[in-house]
């Protein structure tokens, strides 16, 4: 079996971060509050300039009022959480969850999904597990779906033998068939948007028990060094599910 022995683990005297920064919360006319301050949503602003504009605005209002939390992570990053969370612009799980930064090791990318184990594909996924548990030594793996996810829906929408639309998108989400497959036994007369609800977290499900198709997840969870957690969060009504599995 291959195991963790071979990564350098990075010093652990860095402390993780406790603090929990506060959700978003509106704070007047065109403006959020992220970690209790407000910040504009630049409505209308040159892009490149927006992305500046925000940057000087977390150095002035958060990098330069923290440095007990900043001057550690000089040293090192010890996280906690390793993280999977769709792209979707709506699902930022350090806002949603106001994880502080080193909180979490995180992975963003079509619906959440994680493949299994394939040292000849998917190796950006599997290189990012391997660091996250054998050199960082993180306590849990989080999946997060959510709701109206268009990869969710991408995988449903799939018919045997259609030409792909994509270059990249169909063959990704195809990483959740079992999930697909599972919903369509079980729910074939729900309406289609129910479907993809159920879709959500049964993807979630499917990524959770590839997770440990990995073998220093496998063994970190039978060691019970390892958390494997599996969560929904529904933007519509703000609700934010989880499961252990």
């Amino acid at each position: 079996m291959l195991s963790c022995g071979k990564l350098l683990s990075p010093a652990h005297s860095v402390s993780h971060a406790a603090s929990r920064a506060h959700s978003l919360v509106p704070f007047g006319d065109g403006e959020l509050t992220v970690c209790g301050r407000s910040f504009s949503l630049w409505q209308g602003m040159d892009p490149v300039e927006r992305l500046k504009s925000g940057f000087e605005k977390f150095k002035t209002e958060v990098y330069d009022k923290k440095p007990e939390l900043f001057e550690p992570l000089k040293a090192g990053q010890a996280p906690k959480y390793m993280v999977f969370a769709c792209s979707d612009s709506r699902c930022c799980p350090s806002v949603t969850l106001g994880l502080q930064p080193g909180e979490a090791f995180t992975v963003r990318n079509i619906a959440a999904m994680v493949p299994p184990y394939d040292k000849n594909k998917y190796t950006g996924i599997g290189s990012a597990i391997e660091y996250a548990v054998c050199a960082l030594k993180v306590e849990v793996l989080t999946v997060i779906g959510h709701s109206r996810c268009g990869g969710i829906k991408a995988l449903l929408s799939l018919q045997d033998g259609a030409p792909d639309t994509f270059h990249f998108v169909e063959d990704w989400v195809r990483i959740g068939f079992l999930a697909k497959k599972k919903v369509l036994s079980q729910h074939p007369t729900v309406p289609f948007d129910d479907q993809c609800s159920i879709l959500e977290k049964e993807a979630v499900n499917v990524s959770l028990l590839n997770l440990l198709t990995y073998p220093w997840v496998k063994e970190g969870v039978a060691n019970g060094t390892l958390k494997l957690v599996g969560a929904r969060y529904d933007f519509v009504n703000g609700i934010f599910d989880t499961w252990e599995k």
